[in-house]
């Protein structure tokens, strides 16, 4: 089976251009809040997306309505509090906090580059996916929330204290997870966090536009791409990461492709 011919009920998936799939979380009266079944379809779309012969070179990731994702849905942990999840620590890292940290591990573990299209509010775990997202755009409704600390939570919490400090530097982050406070889409591009940010009626064809030029290089390119900047990102010295960039030229050099390709330039 193919992405685009399944389908699930907490978001929307289409192939919305050829080798873009398009997934729009659709929990609109709850902000897009992201409950336990959201998490099992978001697993299931991964393991989509990871096959060999997937057809997706990248995803796009938005919300319908007027927010992004709010976050986990508080509901369930309501739902949840008298039973097996909240009776120990132990349950509870294995039956909720490793089930939300794995969203966020499964976005970095897929072969494809993400986009965050950020229509709206990005808050707790929704911030979390943003930050996870390879490249942000956001339209001026936008605004980036690490609401966990507001709750009684650890401020970092779902990579944020990974993915914030090397995004914005650590004093910015130490600020924003420390306070909770709402960084408005204009900060958020001027510090970094962002690519660009456009009117929301735009905000689709700049994600696309991206998404577009991507969709010309070969999916190894895209994947090596990205599997460089996660291990390179924290590199032990520029050795090391030579090393990982070495390999994956070595690896794309037969992969077919090269040559053709300098052909062409050379003829230009």
């Amino acid at each position: 089976m193919t992405a685009d011919m399944k389908k699930f009920n907490t978001f929307a998936f289409e192939e919305v251009e050829p080798s873009i799939g398009l997934v729009t979380m659709n929990r609109p009266e709850q902000l897009n809040a992201i409950n336990m079944e959201m998490l099992e379809e978001f697993d299931e779309l991964f393991r989509i997306l990871s096959r060999f012969d997937a057809t997706i070179k990248v995803l796009i990731i938005t919300g319908e309505g007027r927010s992004y994702s709010s976050g986990a849905d508080l509901n369930d942990a309501i739902a949840y509090k008298d039973t097996d999840a909240f009776a120990d620590p132990e349950l509870f890292l294995k039956i909720v906090q490793e089930r939300y940290a794995n969203l966020i591990l499964g976005m970095r573990r897929i072969p494809q580059p993400v986009i965050s299209a950020v229509n709206g509010p990005a808050a707790g775990g929704g911030f979390s996916m943003t930050l996870a997202s390879d490249i942000r755009v956001a339209s001026p409704e936008a605004c980036f929330i690490a609401s966990f600390i507001n709750i009684g939570l650890s401020g970092g919490e779902l990579g944020c204290s990974y993915y914030l400090p090397r995004l914005v530097g650590l004093a910015r982050a130490s600020e924003i997870l420390l306070t909770g406070r709402k960084v408005w889409a204009e900060e958020a591009e001027r510090i970094g966090l962002v690519s660009k940010v456009v009117p929301r009626e735009q905000l689709l064809e700049e994600a696309l536009s991206r998404a577009r030029m991507m969709t010309t290089k070969s999916s190894g390119a895209l994947k090596l791409t990205k599997r460089a900047l996660d291990q390179n990102i924290d590199a032990p010295s520029l050795e090391a990461a030579v090393n990982v960039e070495n390999r994956n030229q070595a690896i794309m050099v037969f992969s077919g492709e090269f040559f053709k390709l300098i052909q062409s330039f050379s003829k230009k």
